[in-house]
């Protein structure tokens, strides 16, 4: 839904945009953002955002990346790591990565290192050898998921890294769930667990 330009007394509150008060609010975003400028709501998610990160292998400039982060958008989580080349396809993300913080590592080892910092648990979304089914496991509060490119799946690399491995259980014929699918699926698995889902508003 959009909205027009400001109707009544001019507000004074300086996380409002003047240009959006004059010309009205066309984004995409809930209605307690509307006007506010993109600062002033990165500012106020960052206040709320999940201790889950995501992060996604970009060897081969796959098209999932922007899905994956519009989705990580919508989950608020407290990052997304690109691994590998740092351009990737921004148009799938419909101009949500102004509002997550997108971090670049330019090969696992370095991703790993930063995990390892920041202490989250490294979790593996891929129907691997060894890997566990997403439906009957808990995930980690701290944790960053890591996705590989599509088709592929997880480098070597990348499943060597990773602390556990979960799958999504499949019953049809297909050997795998498209990335931006499965990146959806997983993040919604730790929202159930983990989030406080009183405090959605609809």
């Amino acid at each position: 839904m959009t909205v027009g330009p400001w109707q009544g007394d001019w507000p004074d509150d300086p996380r409002l945009d003047p240009e959006l008060l004059r010309e009205g609010d066309t984004r995409n975003v809930v209605d307690r953002y509307r006007y506010w400028t993109v600062e002033a709501i990165v500012a106020d998610l960052d206040l709320q955002r999940h201790r889950l990160h995501v992060a996604i292998e970009n060897w081969q400039h796959d098209f999932n990346i922007g899905s994956i982060v519009r989705t990580a958008n919508a989950f608020n989580v407290g990052g997304v790591h690109i691994i590998g080349k740092r351009r990737w396809n921004r148009r799938g993300a419909m101009v949500t990565d102004r509002y997550v913080h997108v971090q670049h590592h330019e090969d696992v080892a370095a991703f790993a290192a930063w995990a390892a910092d920041a202490g989250l648990t490294v979790v593996g979304v891929d129907n691997l050898p060894g890997a566990v089914a997403l439906e009957t496991t808990t995930l980690p509060r701290d944790a960053v998921l890591v996705f590989g490119q599509e088709g592929p799946g997880l480098t070597p690399e990348a499943a060597a890294v990773c602390e556990r491995l979960v799958a999504i259980a499949q019953f049809g014929s297909t050997r795998s769930i498209n990335a931006g699918a499965a990146a959806a699926i997983t993040m919604h698995a730790w929202i159930r667990e983990h989030a406080d889902l009183a405090s959605v508003e609809y």
